[in-house]
């Protein structure tokens, strides 16, 4: 099982997870504090094909590697490494024509 938590929350989430570890069984417990999430949100998705693909080959495209994905109708998020932040939200920011006047 893998999720997300902000900074300020990973000593206390992991501290809980051990716990319920430990009462299934598991194996181990992983946590990694070098990791950001990017997110593309609008309700256009449900009417235009190829966000996700865009996205996706953008980042590519910069050699950031997508560790974890989740969607739903309005929201792609990626996770990634957080080294990369600043470069994917530009890209991404570019590849979307995001903030250009008409």
């Amino acid at each position: 099982m893998t999720f997300t938590v902000s900074k300020k929350d990973v000593k206390d989430t992991k501290r809980l997870i051990e716990n319920v570890a430990k009462e299934v069984g598991a194996a181990k417990v992983e946590v990694d504090d070098q990791v950001a999430k990017v997110s593309i949100i609008g309700v256009g998705m449900i009417s235009h094909s190829g966000v996700a693909a865009k996205m996706f080959s953008t980042l590519a495209q910069e050699g950031i590697n997508i560790m974890m994905i989740s969607t739903s109708e309005i929201k792609i998020s990626c996770v990634i490494h957080s080294k990369y932040t600043e470069l994917a939200v530009m890209v991404l920011h570019d590849a979307f024509e995001l903030g250009k006047s008409s």
